[in-house]
């Protein structure tokens, strides 16, 4: 998962993603499990109970998956690559109805949330409870984003750079590919969705990017967000898009956001 301005996990209650910190129903403490480090257990790396960067427009909790096949540079959750399971999803799940009211919904992050082989059945758990649904995915998996792709109510595709660079940055041969094919689903599901590119000139400079998103917009893609790349929280970006290019992408999409 790229650093961005989305969440990182907690299982504090006073963390709270976003710009800001506060303190979330201090008096409310979260029955969240240690759970025992065994493969059968849900691979649960961590929680962040309140966000509103994580689902544009929703409030949502998010559950972070540990696993990913992938080892970006740059990513923002490191600790979530190795698979284990810190947290069990028993209670996770069963704090989650305390939560009616407050949360519009639950996003499944990472990580990689595809390499969860219980994902589906988490999805369909947290649907029964009466949330929405929505996943972080990097397009890793097409054919497992295939089976739970109508359970889910909004998707977040990270297009991390062009087809040029992709193996260098991820550290996998052939990585474009089954993004491309994620991609083509997602435009023929009808599920809502967000492309989203966290961005460096350092490894991808600005009219390469254009050149991305023009590639984007043409193959269909309505809603897409550039995210500035920072080192460490509260560190200065590495760049800025001119306000050309901000021009140019509002131009060809009909949502464009840019997360500095």
């Amino acid at each position: 998962t790229a650093r961005s301005a989305r969440s990182t996990p907690v299982n504090r209650v006073n963390s709270i993603s976003g710009s800001f910190s506060v303190n979330l129903l201090p008096a409310d403490p979260l029955p969240w499990q240690r759970a025992p480090m065994v493969q059968a257990n849900a691979a649960i790396g961590g929680v962040t109970p309140f966000s509103s960067v994580d689902w544009p427009g929703q409030l949502a909790a998010v559950v972070f998956i540990a696993g990913c096949p992938w080892r970006c540079h740059y990513c923002h959750n490191p600790h979530l690559q190795q698979r284990q399971a810190s947290l069990s999803w028993a209670s996770v799940r069963d704090w989650l109805p305390s939560r009616r009211g407050l949360l519009d919904g639950v996003v499944f992050s990472g990580g990689e949330p595809l390499s969860e082989p219980a994902l589906a059945s988490m999805l369909a758990e947290v649907r029964a409870l009466g949330f929405g649904v929505a996943l972080h995915t990097a397009g890793i998996y097409p054919q497992r984003l295939a089976s739970v792709l109508d359970t889910l109510d909004w998707v977040g595709l990270d297009i991390k750079t062009d087809a040029a660079g992709h193996d260098a940055l991820t550290g996998k041969p052939r990585s474009h590919w089954p993004v491309g094919v994620s991609l083509a689903m997602l435009l023929e599901s009808g599920c809502a969705f967000e492309c989203r590119t966290t961005w460096s000139p350092r490894w991808l400079p600005e009219p390469q990017l254009l050149a991305l998103a023009r590639q984007l917009a043409d193959q269909g893609v309505r809603d897409y967000a550039v995210q500035n790349f920072r080192s460490a929280p509260g560190q200065p970006a590495e760049g800025a898009l001119s306000l050309a290019a901000q021009q140019q992408l509002a131009q060809w999409f009909e949502r464009f956001v840019y997360r500095q």
